[in-house]
C-alpha cells in the first residue's frame, strides 16, 4: 500500500510530503490523519527545528478528495471539519517551530487554507492557487476566510471567491501571499530557508509566533468553528450536491 505521507530529515528540517499524485494529492481522512499525527510528533521532536510540507509530483494538493465525501453519503460538513482541517489549522499556527509550505505546483480549498496557515510559502513560479470552494457551492473553511482577506484584501479576497480564478505565482508574491517564488531555483530556495531556519533560535522563534498570533489572528479558532457552521449548510444545500454531480460528470465517475 503507498504511504499517502513520505517525511524525510536534513540538518534539522524535516519535510513532509503530500504523497496522493493520483489525486492530485488530494486530502482524504488517512493523509489528514497522518499529517497530524507527524507534526505532533516532530513538536515533540528536540531534532526537529523546522518543517517543511510540500506535494509528491507537479501538484501540492487539490484540497479535499471529493470522492471520499460522496462516497459518505450523508456526512456531516462541521463535523468532518471538527476532525480534520480545524485542529490542523491550528495545530500548524500553535506549533513552536516554523513551518514553511513549499508549494510545488496547483493549490486549491482545503490546501490553500493550510498553505495560508504555514508561517512561510516558497512558491514554484509554474504553480498558482485556487480559493476553489465555489466551484462546488460550498463557503471557504479551513481558515481561508480569515487568512486570504489578511493578505490580500476583503474586496480581492471576495472576487477570487465568488470567479474562482487562479492566483498565479507572481501575483501571489505581489500580494503578499507568497514569500519567494522560484523557477529553476525552486528547490535551493526552499532548501535554503528551511536550513536557515533550523539554525535560528528555537525558543525566540516559538514566542515570536505566539506573539503574532495573539496580535493578528486572535480569533482564529472562532472563525474555524464558524466556517464549520456555515459549511454545514452550505453542504446540505441542493445546489453543492448539483455541482458536485457535475464535477464529477466531467471527470469520470469517483
Amino acid at each position: 500500500m503507498m504511504t499517502t505521507l513520505l517525511s524525510s530529515f536534513t540538518a534539522g528540517s524535516l519535510t513532509l510530503t503530500l504523497n496522493r499524485p493520483e489525486r492530485a494529492n488530494a486530502f482524504n481522512f488517512e493523509l489528514t490523519q497522518a499529517l497530524q499525527q507527524a507534526l505532533a510528533e516532530a513538536e515533540n521532536n528536540p531534532q526537529v527545528r523546522c518543517v517543511v510540507i510540500t506535494g509528491a509530483g507537479k501538484v501540492f494538493s487539490a484540497g479535499q478528495d471529493l470522492t471520499e465525501m460522496k462516497q459518505g453519503g450523508n456526512i456531516s460538513y462541521r463535523e468532518h471539519l471538527d476532525k480534520t482541517y480545524n485542529p490542523l489549522i491550528l495545530q500548524i499556527r500553535r506549533m513552536g517551530k516554523p513551518v514553511i509550505a513549499a508549494v510545488n505546483g496547483p493549490c486549491a480549498g482545503a490546501a490553500f487554507g493550510i498553505a495560508l496557515a504555514c508561517d512561510l510559502r516558497i512558491v514554484k513560479s509554474s504553480a498558482y492557487f485556487v480559493v476553489g470552494f465555489g466551484g462546488i457551492a460550498l463557503a471557504p473553511d479551513s481558515g481561508v476566510s480569515l487568512f486570504l482577506p489578511k493578505y490580500i484584501g476583503l474586496g480581492r479576497a471576495q472576487e477570487y471567491f465568488y470567479t474562482n480564478k487562479p492566483i498565479p505565482a507572481a501575483l501571489a508574491f505581489e500580494w503578499g501571499i507568497a514569500n519567494r517564488v522560484g523557477g529553476f531555483n525552486y528547490q535551493r530556495l526552499v532548501s535554503q530557508m528551511a536550513a536557515d531556519l533550523a539554525r535560528g533560535p528555537r525558543e525566540a522563534f516559538a514566542l515570536a509566533k505566539e506573539a503574532f498570533n495573539k496580535a493578528y489572528l486572535p480569533n482564529l479558532e472562532e472563525v474555524l468553528n464558524r466556517e464549520g457552521i456555515l459549511q454545514e449548510q452550505a453542504g446540505r444545500h441542493e445546489e453543492h450536491r448539483h455541482r458536485v454531480d457535475e464535477f464529477f460528470s466531467r471527470r469520470g465517475k469517483p
